[in-house]
């Protein structure tokens, strides 16, 4: 009897999973979902992480054309192999296949006549009455056709489409078989594809189509039969397309096809087995499941052959290669997700990552299909890698890895990265997207040391902990948001709603809570836990409008809060760590219901290549990863009655959660295992060491649960870092040589100003001073217990003390230079005009007034102006300067007429400077005369001119 009850026992137990295992869990996926509004996905067919993504291309240009395909479209131009999931930036569209019934290249169709699930597409072209079936191995396309009853049916093979093609060739070697090739530019600068096509029946005839690079093949379907083409691609030669084709389909039986497809999604979609919920949300969670797991994309040959980082062919030793790394999304949730449900791949991530190294010089940013795109910022590759490792994951060579990071941090000559290793920030004039680059790359710099920690190399570890503190340099407390820097100070006027070119796809209030490797120091920074909660709140309470720029992806607005792009992403999470996590778990089920919807526009941004996905699958789940590249993640709002983690090492963890309703979004309780659990957040070790994990949830806030030391996740930056990075600012608009330091903390601060490293001999700053023009001043925060602060650097300029500017034009508040007085601070532009550091005057003259603040012999009159034609600014006409005693009756000095082409392109500068006879005046008025409207040849045609101004020159 006992026997028998432990076999009933061992039963019951494995039955949970048995029965999820033989779920079609595919019925709950829709391909459509983010096909409309600004999702950017396709509905086409594609095995999980495919090299092939077979869909239908309905748009061929713009923003929301970059996956080939929008809802709103009711015309298809054919049906391509390779397609983005979820990108801001359109590629791919490559071997475009058209069927057709005589020239009419092209097919109206209607949504109720088209059909997609995981592994499957199909559609009705009206117009010709055409079936249209679609299905996918990893490296081979099969298209199922069925035309009418007639001899004039047509498959277009079609090289041209989208992208500007470089080169291309197509060979017919029989009457099934057709070769070929296509390299082109777009985003990917150069892209490749192989092809190998074989028909299920002979063409009767083929020729050239309407257009270069567009061949047809003619088949006669009065039989009824329907007409197969299976297309294999490679990215290194056509031998490889061939063998990927008869490697993965040696017949043509469709069916057999689209079974195993969907077979091998329901085998993926498996590793996370949900239980209860409505239909919309198992629709949501299981298609958000299906978007994570439709990229990277497999990027080698059956043969393990793929093309590397230099264009040439190299072999897979052990690994399988992939491409299309989003890091600057994907590191905040999707990579986090595969470290738990994918760990095999992650590693194969990696590996691909160090081959990426060793070819091309450095780890992937963005890399597309070979190509470093070196779209956004930071090094986020070294995100991935960390978290991998301190989540166990090895099988690769975490040395090399280690040395692959190091390197991406050195790059001095990449993106502002010298401003910010020497300084400990980014001006504006320096670099564009200053702020955000500087608390990303501090942030990838806390990764670096967390791998330097665990290969026991102290020195590197201590390096990249005190960089990872810069984020503190671009924090303002006398307004308490990130903000961008001028030569050291602030630059002003500034709003935290503005979307300016100082952050990347954002503003002030959605990046001042980026330090998630340091929260402990952001919270200090901020005041304190209630201050810290506070702005929380007002964060997602403030209006709900942006200024500035026009950015698109900002969208999912809760107050200042955008969850339509990822910055704002891990936010909400943020009130586990100040002790209020029942104002998580509220935002978060909002946002859950809120911006996750079973329908075509039911994202509310970019899908991201999976990370808008990855938010909802683990969010939905109950917790996130806040600070990836650790192995906490804070608990939030659990969804479902039971989210199951089929985890590799053979390992269940189990979410369930009690009293599951629309209302019922507040923790009441947790137990884990059994116990009793009043922890806000949940270790990466307990969830793979398998086991169970309930919640019992309640209408109302239990603000005592998940509260108190050791019930809330910490975030910050241990050893020799407990004192802040030094703030060294100028005081005043007006830059003239005025010194401040700051420190939070209990610091002694030493500076030098003739370029040597400051000690604790060096001289001990004790309040502001004055310093010589272009002086270099260094300090440095020494603890009272010896521990030390970086070093940062800012150079400072002096102008005259009395000089005073009136502006009669006001100038952009997108360009502003710095702020009243940038044209006279000493600070000249760069070429970069959109690191800030140049004032912008558009549909307007340029005049003001300088008050030399007393009579002097003028004998030199000037100002320096930037042309960008491509951007809509050009040099003045003219710049007029005026000379006066009194200020009110002023006289001509000299007109400069500019010679500088209105039709030449790139970036220009030019100083509109003359001498002058030496006369006595205290005031000068300068004039610069608009462009006026833009000719009619340049695409703007018609609309206003812009002046860049910056500086004033006067001897």
């Amino acid at each position: 009897m006992k026997t028998i009850l432990k076999y009933l026992v061992i039963l019951l137990v494995f039955l949970p999973a048995q029965a999820s295992a033989q779920r079609d869990l595919t019925r709950y996926v829709n391909p459509f979902i983010g096909t409309g509004g600004h999702g950017h996905t396709f509905p086409g067919a594609i095995v999980p992480y495919g090299m092939v993504q077979l869909s239908p291309d309905t748009r061929l240009t713009g923003w929301d054309g970059c996956s080939g395909y929008h809802y709103s479209d009711s015309k298809i131009y054919g049906f391509s192999h390779t397609h983005l999931s979820g990108t801001g930036i359109s590629d791919y569209g490559d071997i475009l296949l058209i069927p057709s019934v005589g020239r009419d290249y092209s097919g109206r169709f209607q949504h109720r006549n088209e059909t997609a699930t995981p592994g499957y597409y199909s559609v009705k072209l009206d117009d010709e009455d055409i079936l249209v079936e679609l299905t996918t191995t990893a490296r081979v396309g099969m298209h199922r056709y069925t035309f009418p009853a007639t001899d004039d049916a047509n498959i277009v093979i079609d090289l041209a489409h989208r992208d500007k093609v470089l080169d291309s060739d197509l060979r017919v070697t029989s009457k099934t078989t057709v070769l070929g090739w296509r390299r082109s530019q777009a985003w990917a600068k150069d892209q490749i594809v192989y092809f190998a096509l074989e028909f299920s029946q002979p063409f009767t005839a083929y020729g050239p189509a309407d257009k270069p690079r567009k061949t047809y093949f003619r088949f006669d379907t009065r039989s009824g039969a329907p007409v197969l083409v299976k297309v294999g691609i490679s990215a290194v030669d056509i031998d490889g397309a061939l063998k990927n084709l008869r490697a993965e389909i040696n017949h043509w039986d469709f069916d057999r096809v689209k079974s195993d497809a969907k077979a091998a999604w329901n085998a993926e979609l498996d590793k996370i087995a949900v239980s209860g919920g409505t239909d919309s949300q198992l629709t949501n969670f299981y298609t958000s499941l299906y978007h994570v797991m439709t990229v990277p994309n497999l990027f080698m040959d059956v043969d393990g052959r793929y093309r590397g980082r230099d264009f040439k062919t190299h072999v897979a030793d052990g690994f399988s290669n992939y491409t299309v790394f989003s890091l600057w999304d994907t590191f905040r949730a999707a990579h986090p997700l595969y470290n738990i449900i994918d760990r095999k791949r992650t590693r194969d991530f990696i590996k691909t990552f160090l081959v990426q190294y060793e070819q091309g010089g450095r780890l992937p940013v963005w890399e597309l299909a070979a190509n470093e795109t070196d779209t956004m910022i930071g090094y986020h590759a070294v995100s991935v890698i960390a978290d991998a490792a301190v989540k166990g994951i090895d099988g690769f060579d975490l040395n090399k890895a280690f040395a692959a990071m190091k390197h991406s941090a050195e790059l001095r000559e990449h993106r502002g990265l010298a401003a910010y290793i020497d300084h400990g920030f980014i001006s504006t004039e320096e670099e564009r997207e200053s702020v955000s680059k500087v608390l990303e790359y501090a942030y990838d710099d806390w990764c670096i040391a967390q791998v330097a920690q665990m290969l026991g190399k102290k020195e590197e570890y201590e390096r990249y902990s005190l960089r990872a503190q810069s984020y503190k340099n671009v924090f303002d407390s006398a307004t308490g948001f990130m903000r961008p820097r001028s030569n050291a100070g602030w630059v002003e006027p500034f709003d935290p709603r503005e979307v300016t070119f100082a952050f990347t796809e954002a503003n002030a209030w959605q990046y001042t809570f980026f330090a998630p490797h340091d929260i402990s120091g952001l919270i200090a920074l901020m005041g304190g836990r209630a201050q810290f909660a506070s702005k929380l709140d007002q964060l997602f309470t403030a209006e709900s409008r942006t200024t500035g720029r026009e950015q698109v992806d900002i969208t999912g607005l809760i107050g200042q809060y955008a969850h339509g792009n990822e910055p704002s992403h891990h936010m909400a999470y943020l009130y586990n760590y100040v002790g209020q996590p029942w104002k998580a778990q509220s935002r978060i089920a909002s946002i859950m219901g809120q911006f996750y919807k079973p329908e075509p526009d039911g994202l509310i941004g970019n899908e991201d290549c999976g990370q808008m996905s990855a938010w909802y699958v683990l969010s939905a789940a109950g917790f996130h990863p806040v600070t990836p590249g650790s192995t906490v993640y804070a608990i939030g709002s659990p969804l479902f009655p039971e989210v199951r983690f089929n985890l590799e090492n053979g390992k269940s963890f189990v979410v369930r959660t009690v009293n599951v309703a629309d209302r019922n979004v507040y923790i009441q309780s947790a137990m884990l295992n059994g116990k009793a659990y009043s922890k806000s957040f949940l270790l990466h070790q307990d969830l793979m060491n398998g086991g169970e994990l309930v919640f019992t949830m309640g209408p109302r806030p239990n603000v005592k649960w998940g509260t108190g030391p050791r019930n809330e996740p910490v975030s910050r930056i241990d050893g020799a870092q407990i004192v802040s990075v030094p703030v060294i600012k100028a005081a005043g608009q007006t830059f003239r040589g005025r010194l401040e330091i700051a420190v939070v903390g209990n610091a002694d601060l030493y500076f030098t100003t003739d370029g040597s490293e400051p000690n604790a001999k060096s001289r001990r700053f004790t309040k502001p001073f004055f310093v010589e023009a272009d002086t270099t001043v260094k300090a440095l925060a020494i603890a009272a217990d010896g521990r030390r602060s970086m070093v940062a650097t800012a150079k400072y300029h002096r102008i005259p003390h009395d000089w005073k500017l009136s502006l009669e034009s006001r100038y952009s508040s997108q360009y502003t230079g710095g702020g009243d007085f940038a044209l006279i601070d000493g600070i000249r532009g760069t070429t970069n005009w959109s690191g800030g550091g140049w004032q912008g005057f558009q549909g307007k003259d340029f005049v003001a007034v300088l008050d030399l603040g007393s009579v002097q012999e003028v004998s030199s009159v000037g100002a320096g102006f930037l042309q960008d034609m491509g951007s809509w600014i050009w040099m003045p006409a003219r710049a007029e300067f005026e000379l006066s005693i009194d200020g009110k009756s002023f006289e001509p000095a000299i007109t400069i007429a500019n010679d500088v082409s209105v039709r030449q392109e790139g970036v220009v500068t030019k100083d509109f400077v003359k001498s002058i006879p030496p006369k006595k005046a205290r005031y000068v008025r300068i004039r610069a005369v608009n462009f006026g409207k833009i000719p009619a040849w340049h695409p703007g045609s018609g609309g206003d001119a812009w002046i860049f101004m910056d500086e004033i020159v006067i001897q």
